[in-house]
């Protein structure tokens, strides 16, 4: 009786809003969104659009009526992916404004949320595109990529480069081999590889250099339609000088150095210490005593709508460029200027001269990113540190390298009964024995050297430094913190030992605290990294998701330091997280997919953050609540106890697939070492082509056995649920470090759709990772750029979150944008640079999105952030 009652007092009120929406549009309100003439709403039309905002959440909540003043989450007990299709419905109605997740969280009722999109403001937002004076934009595309023959003629190019430098390094390894086999003494064994290796090392630091200037000359602002002749010549030099041995020295003045050779202008004193090496060198310019930090994009290139678009980045001096960001073609920073981490400048955004920065996109903030001084600068120092660094790659790693090869051929027979069997040894037993034994040493005999490497001496290395106090950077204890850094982030460790309840052990073992361990069986992922491991700490209860990177260190141009870094208590964190020493974020938080975290204010508690820069949102919903019991008493004993089992048989099988693989290689190795007299360098180069052939052979298979005895599938379940721990198993047993290879290459589409991808023609796949390959549709012509990420799914504290994603034909996804699980993406869709399309959105047809969280962009406003200091 009273549902009833409700229903027909909300049939009247509907009548009664249609007669005032009636008079209030012959009164001359604008016909389409009720607004006024002076450009706000109304009352009556105010309470028009309440209606018929709370009228398209009852036919979302599959109800008869919402309360306007009820809460979205903790009243209605709705998540993000239920307002997600609330705002994608709201799109479709031509009559109602549009609403992004940013306003649903800010705004959590009918009531708030209508007088927040009821004022003058139009409700959605614009990138700025005003070109800098000195920065034109990069003009759009004029033509889509090339047709199926360019495509096919394009991978055959490719094929032929690759065999051709392969075939060049085979004559040089089987020349050095002969002259380096030849010696008379361990000295002289030492002197020709030393010799040997200096000269392979120096033809590797110069070869690609020389290609760039030979193939390329000089980098202008230009358009290259993508598998064209001419995009050819840019994979080759893109793929070569990301490959050089200088990138090792990354954050070195010698990786300054092989970038100004390159033709980047770049500053006395400049320190860069992004991996992520530019392409475009000609066009990047950076200013004096710059600062540019690690996991940071600066291509000074992108892939959009079937081109190649290559534009310039100008970075003043004394500027600091914080980890995690991305700075598109044509953007500029002014001297002194900062820009946060987790942020993004998109094309045609400047900030000025000492502005600071933060966001994706970018906005003006009060916020300091900047925490080390300026120390007397000593450029003998920077100089010396320059000569030990290469001095040890030459007179120390390379010669062993290069020589510790022939040394162990010769101190262990057996092993050279391996590499060296001859043709009786090919047909015999005990060669295969012996095979599979030496292939056990290196899997599991590298492991426990590893597992050594990350303990032992950088426990005897960590007294050296100590926290909150600057130190000369290139100094010796500048040389201490790189070594600790590189032997405590090791992958191979974190992805056998991630999702399993050994991650937080292995976490120990290596320096991180844990003042009180709650063990859920899943607090780590399987990518985890930090600067320092025994300055961080870790609350009890507390779950991470994949991709966090803990900075505990800070640089300037001149110095750097290490600091405490503490996660709270009973927090989540989810994926392609930076988090940073100065985090204000207290026990009991939910910190969202690519957020940005907090530096400054108070200590957030008890609340969860989304987007970039942050805003608080529920920490968590009603939905989530429901695996609860799964986490305390007998229940939780018996999961956590059988997830175990799992995972310590998913670790088993990891390790069992590394060693059939290393045993294939050593087959491959032997048959080489078997032709080399007979064929020479040639045999070399076909065993490196047919390694390659079998690294993708044998890792497609396995993950095709793994789809075709638990098929990942949509699914809403506990990590206490065996679906799960399938699906941790299919993400950690495959291997994935073989697709970088293909990438920029028709190959990449290939490998996608063998391993259950639904591809299109003619993709661009510039570096793209999908994590859940089979729940991925994508459509012809699309353009996948470098650090994108299409993820079908999403774990919040102890709920587990997976839904098929579909992104349309010839769409654009930006450098480091992530598409979450539910999307749908409609047929020419461009998201841009850095965005977080969240779960459950739906993109319309050509439509453009931005911002983390990504909304639909408007070209009709200006909507650059300025600064109002």
């Amino acid at each position: 009786m009273f549902r009833l009652l409700n229903t027909f007092i909300c049939a009247l009120r509907i009548d009664v809003m249609a007669s005032k929406t009636k008079l209030a549009s012959s009164a001359g309100s604008t016909p389409g969104n009720g607004r006024s003439a002076g450009g706000s709403l109304g009352g009556d039309s105010v309470e028009s659009l309440e209606h018929a905002l709370a009228e398209v959440l009852a036919e979302v909540f599959h109800i008869d009526q919402v309360p306007v003043d009820s809460h979205f989450f903790e009243g209605l007990g709705a998540d993000s992916l239920v307002m997600a299709h609330f705002c994608a419905r709201l799109r479709k109605r031509a009559d109602l404004p549009s609403v992004s997740m940013k306003e649903v969280y800010l705004h959590p009722t009918i009531r708030e949320l209508t007088a927040a999109v009821a004022r003058a403001a139009p409700p959605r937002v614009v990138l700025s595109q005003r070109p800098s004076r000195d920065l034109p934009a990069p003009e759009p595309p004029t033509a889509a990529m090339a047709g199926m023959t360019g495509y096919v003629l394009c991978g055959f190019l490719q094929v032929l480069t690759f065999l051709g430098y392969t075939y060049l390094l085979a004559m040089a390894t089987a020349w050095g081999y002969d002259w380096i086999s030849a010696r008379s003494g361990v000295l002289d064994l030492y002197v020709r590889s030393l010799l040997f290796g200096t000269a392979g090392f120096v033809g590797l630091c110069i070869f690609p250099v020389l290609v760039k200037w030979t193939l390329i000359g000089r980098w202008k602002q230009e358009q290259i339609r993508i598998w064209s002749l001419r995009y050819v010549r840019f994979w080759i030099v893109k793929t070569l000088t990301s490959s050089d041995p200088l990138v090792l020295f990354v954050g070195s003045p010698l990786y300054v150095l092989y970038l100004r050779a390159l033709g980047a202008r770049i500053g006395q004193g400049s320190v860069i210490l992004s991996r992520h090496v530019p392409v475009c060198t000609d066009l990047l310019t950076v200013g004096e005593h710059t600062v540019i930090r690690k996991d940071s994009f600066f291509p000074c290139y992108r892939g959009h709508a079937g081109m190649i678009q290559t534009g310039a980045v100008s970075v003043g001096s004394s500027v600091l460029i914080s980890e995690a960001t991305v700075i598109d073609i044509g953007t500029a920073l002014g001297d002194g200027a900062q820009l946060g981490h987790a942020s993004s400048l998109h094309s045609g955004q400047v900030v000025p001269e000492g502005e600071h920065w933060g966001g994706s996109p970018a906005q003006c903030t009060e916020t300091n990113f900047q925490v080390v001084g300026e120390v007397p600068h000593a450029m003998p120092r920077r100089v010396l540190h320059s000569v030990l660094q290469l001095a040890a790659a030459v007179f120390v790693y390379v010669p062993f390298a290069v020589g510790g090869v022939v040394m162990l051929l010769v101190t262990v027979p057996r092993l050279k009964t391996v590499v060296e069997p001859g043709p009786a040894g090919l047909l015999s037993g005990a060669f295969y024995r012996d095979a599979a034994v030496a292939a056990a040493v290196l899997v599991f005999g590298g492991l426990l050297l590893g597992l050594l490497l990350v303990t032992v001496p950088p426990r005897a290395l960590r007294h050296a430094l100590a926290p909150d106090r600057d130190y000369p950077l290139y100094g010796w204890r500048h040389a201490l913190h790189r070594a600790v850094g590189r032997l405590t982030n090791r992958r191979v460790l974190t992805r056998l030992f991630g999702d399993s309840s050994c991650i937080v052990h292995y976490l120990h073992g290596i320096g991180y605290r844990f003042p009180h361990i709650e063990q859920t069986g899943a607090n780590f992922g399987t990518l985890v990294k930090q600067d320092t491991p025994y300055l961080t700490s870790v609350g009890g209860g507390t779950m991470v998701a994949d991709g966090l990177s803990i900075v505990n260190a800070d640089f300037s141009s001149t110095a750097f330091r290490v600091s405490r870094t503490s996660i709270g208590a009973h927090s989540f964190l989810g994926n392609w997280i930076c988090y940073p020493a100065r985090a204000r974020t207290g026990d009991d938080c939910l910190l969202a997919t690519k957020v940005m975290v907090p530096v400054d204010g108070e200590i957030r508690e008890g609340v969860g953050l989304l987007g970039s820069p942050s805003f608080p949102i529920p920490r968590s919903v009603l939905r989530d609540r429901r695996f609860d019991r799964l986490k305390s008493g007998e229940a939780f004993r018996r999961g956590l106890a059988a997830k175990n089992r799992h995972n310590a048989a998913t670790m088993g099988w990891y390790l069992l697939v590394r060693w059939i693989y290393v045993l294939g290689a050593l087959l491959l190795t032997a048959g080489a070492a078997d032709a080399y007299p007979l064929l020479g360098a040639p045999a070399i180069a076909l065993a490196d082509a047919l390694l390659l052939m079998f690294t993708v052979v044998y890792y497609v298979s396995v993950e095709r056995v793994l789809i075709a005895v638990h098929p990942p599938a949509a699914l809403y379940c506990s990590i206490y649920d065996s679906r799960f721990w399938w699906r941790e198993r299919y993400w950690k047993v495959p291997s994935e470090t073989y697709f970088r290879i293909f990438n920029g290459t028709p190959f990449k589409s290939v490998i996608w759709r063998l391993l259950g991808v639904r591809i299109g023609h003619r993709v661009f796949d510039d570096g793209c990772y999908l994590s859940d390959r089979r729940m991925v549709a994508i459509g012809d012509a699309c353009t996948l750029n470098a650090g994108s990420t299409i993820q079908c799914h999403s774990q919040e504290d102890g709920t587990f979150k997976s839904e098929n994603t579909t992104v349309g034909r010839e769409c654009t996804v930006g450098v480091g944008a992530l598409i979450h699980y539910g999307v749908t993406v409609g047929d020419g869709v461009v998201l841009a640079p850095d965005s977080f399309l969240m779960k459950g959105e739906m993109a319309p047809e050509h439509s453009r999105w931005a911002g983390n969280p990504a909304r639909e962009l408007d070209r009709g406003r200006d909507d650059a952030g300025r600064c109002g200091r």
